[in-house]
């Protein structure tokens, strides 16, 4: 097996493509959108011959071919952007896969600010919030190669529908090593703490673990989990964390209306009711920018995380 360690996710997604292709050749299909050098997939058309397919920009058309393909025992991995995917071919997504009980996984590339100078309108805060809503879909935002690629085989293991949000270039700092076995959990403690739980996915699981070093300084144990799937959400992780801490701050490279700061509302109204802060981008578009930059207007940054961790923590203390 390819070692995912340190990789682009754009290459740790070909590369575990192609495996699953070897080890599966009459059912595994790649389909693009005219992406394929974007996500390192043009590689896969010579190994796989008929078995990758880019469709050219037509994201509903490629739904439709996915469905097809799963109708006569074919499985497809179907990469577009985010915004391309979920804004352009919700309709075909509901339909032709979901209602129709059909299986297939999407990659949703270039999450929220890592778009970067593809600018606003390529920039998807809301294709978690779009998908989620769909009955039976399993959703993730992952924040590591390996990760994506441990993601990646679960998915097509289990079947039914996944949508798989992803950067495209390599994260700011390796989460996991090869051979992380996530067994069957949405969620994994990378740090443990008393205080506070800081429950992160994506891009911001990074930021999440720096913050809780800032708030070690100041007095504050941040619990740090990382919540790699965001529907269904693992709440035997969640509420065991919360329940230790008290209260929670949610991060999440998205709008924090209806993506993992909602759902973990959700399950900690009906659940275990707690003092919740949502870091996330709050009613506003994305614009031209580096990640890094973009991290720090849209309060994305381990300092943001930091403020919000402290408020919440006086918030549980004077209840």
């Amino acid at each position: 097996m390819t070692s995912l360690a340190g990789l682009e996710m754009r290459k740790a997604y070909a590369a575990t493509v192609e495996e699953l292709y070897h080890e599966h050749p009459n059912e595994v299909f790649a389909l693009e959108a005219d992406l394929s050098s974007s996500m390192s997939t043009l590689g896969l058309k010579p190994i796989m011959g008929g078995h990758y397919l880019d469709v050219g920009i037509m994201e509903a058309h490629m739904i439709g071919t996915a469905a097809g393909l799963n109708v006569v025992g074919g499985y497809a991995f179907v990469h577009s952007f985010g915004q391309f995917l979920t804004r352009r071919a919700m309709d075909q997504i509901f339909v032709s896969l979901a209602y129709a009980k059909l299986s297939a996984c999407l990659i949703g590339s270039d999450a929220g600010v890592t778009a970067e100078h593809n600018g606003g309108t390529h920039m998807t805060f809301e294709d978690m919030g779009i998908v989620r809503v769909i009955p039976g879909i399993h959703v993730y935002d992952v924040c590591s190669p390996v990760q994506l690629g441990y993601v990646l085989r679960q998915a097509y293991d289990r079947k039914g529908l996944t949508y798989i949000r992803t950067q495209r270039k390599k994260p700011a700092a390796d989460v996991y090593e090869d051979g992380m076995d996530f067994g069957a959990s949405g969620a994994h403690v990378l740090r443990e703490g008393s205080d506070v739980t800081l429950l992160a996915c994506g891009i911001e699981v990074p930021e999440a673990l720096v913050a809780a070093e800032q708030l070690a300084a100041h007095g504050i144990q941040a619990e740090v989990v990382d919540v790699f799937r965001i529907k269904p959400l693992d709440a035997d992780v969640i509420l065991g964390s919360v329940a230790k801490t008290g209260c929670v701050v949610t991060c999440e490279n998205h709008n924090v209306v209806n993506g993992l700061g909602s759902a973990v509302s959700e399950l900690l109204a009906e659940q275990l009711p707690a003092p919740l802060w949502r870091v996330g981008v709050k009613e506003e578009f994305g614009q031209v920018g580096a990640t890094r930059y973009l991290m720090e207007q849209y309060g994305l940054e381990a300092d943001s995380i930091v403020a919000a961790a402290s408020a919440v923590v006086r918030r549980r203390k004077s209840r």
